[in-house]
């Protein structure tokens, strides 16, 4: 079978939807009798056309973006053009996916979608989501075939109360023989963060991660916050932990590659995802390579790995936005080496069992026959 994916961006742009499609695609490839190609935006800007992984990737120029969606004007010709037999596309991404309602249409083709998160805004920018859910999504879901969500509660979207019956949930992964513990020990009081710094994944919660280290700090005088990832808000970031007092305690890395990213999950006795936004926060694919790497979580109660993470004792889930107990899980964390070490034992096991790539691969190949 000839599958197209259509991100809005690829690796190796970091993000839990490219993540997702990433190593979906890698696992897929494996199948003798599948093939798959990446059709998505070129940034950051890399070759327009490799073979990654075995993954096919064709990355288009773009003119500019509408929200946080790349608008690449050529995507409709090389849609047209190309031969598959089932398209696969991704919701919060207009544009992508619309075209690939439309050529799945064209093509009478099977058209699957992973609905990641509700598309919203703030001010005129909600305005248009309100206008684009009320219309193109909806073109969209009554076409698909079928709907993935990646965690049961996002059944309560109000967008997806009529395509109930061809919604399956399959959950995010991990790789676990790359995602990994490593023998060396952790540094003392090192947290880890990871995200993109802009003002669409303000969502993640790092403002209030910023705030809780100032009372943390009074009780953990070296405590070491690290922040991966970059974008545009990083200046104002840079200059917040200034204004809080915290220069000797955050560091800013900017972008990491896969490999710095293992690394900070495995040398960090914490991993913190604070996230504060239900309809944006959609799995929180982070948390569970943190836990892979058997690094202590703490994240909040919207994200969909987190009934697993009280359930396991492998961190602490607590309300979004509130500052108070995100401090008190910290320090409580931090505070026990022993604690830290028994959570990260129970958090790997959590992920071997439910959450491999191989698994969940597995999943939607099976769903991909079914339809073709």
């Amino acid at each position: 079978m000839k599958v197209i994916q259509t991100p809005v961006r690829f690796y190796p742009f970091i993000g839990g939807v490219e993540k997702y499609v990433y190593y979906i695609s890698k696992e897929l490839v494996k199948y003798e009798n599948c093939d798959v190609k990446v059709i998505c935006a070129n940034e950051p800007e890399n070759v327009s056309e490799e073979v990654y992984n075995d993954i096919v990737i064709k990355r288009l120029g773009y003119t500019g973006k509408i929200a946080n969606t790349n608008v690449t004007l050529s995507l409709p010709k090389v849609l047209y053009n190309e031969d598959f037999d089932i398209i696969h596309t991704h919701v919060p991404t207009p544009w992508s996916s619309d075209w690939s309602n439309i050529f799945s249409r064209i093509k009478n083709k099977p058209l699957v979608v992973t609905y990641h998160n509700d598309i919203i805004g703030e001010g005129i920018a909600n305005t248009i989501a309100n206008i684009y859910n009320s219309t193109a999504l909806k073109l969209l879901l009554n076409r698909a075939n079928k709907i993935i969500i990646t965690q049961d509660d996002y059944i309560q979207s109000p967008h997806l109360q009529k395509y109930k019956d061809k919604i399956t949930t399959i959950p995010n992964g991990v790789d676990t023989s790359l995602f990994t513990p490593t023998t060396s020990a952790k540094k003392d009081n090192q947290i880890f963060f990871l995200s993109v710094l802009d003002k669409f994944h303000k969502y993640k919660g790092l403002d209030y991660l910023l705030d809780a280290l100032v009372e943390v700090k009074k009780v953990i005088s070296d405590v070491k916050l690290v922040v991966g990832g970059k974008g545009s808000l990083l200046e104002f970031y840079k200059n917040k932990v200034k204004d809080l007092g915290l220069e000797d305690n955050v560091e800013f890395k900017g972008f990491l590659t896969d490999e710095e990213v293992i690394s900070m999950y495995q040398e960090s006795e914490l991993f913190v995802l604070p996230s504060i936004s239900s309809l944006q926060e959609g799995f929180g694919i982070v948390v569970l390579e943190a836990l892979s790497c058997e690094t202590p979580v703490i994240s909040t109660t919207i994200v969909g790995v987190s009934d697993d993470v009280i359930n396991t004792d492998s961190g602490i889930i607590v309300p979004p936005r509130d500052v108070d107990k995100l401090t008190g899980a910290i320090i409580k964390i931090l505070s026990d080496k022993k604690l830290i070490a028994q959570m990260g034992k129970k958090g790997r096991q959590l992920v071997q069992e439910k959450y491999e790539w191989k698994s969940i691969a597995k999943s939607i190949h099976e769903l991909y026959e079914e339809l073709l």
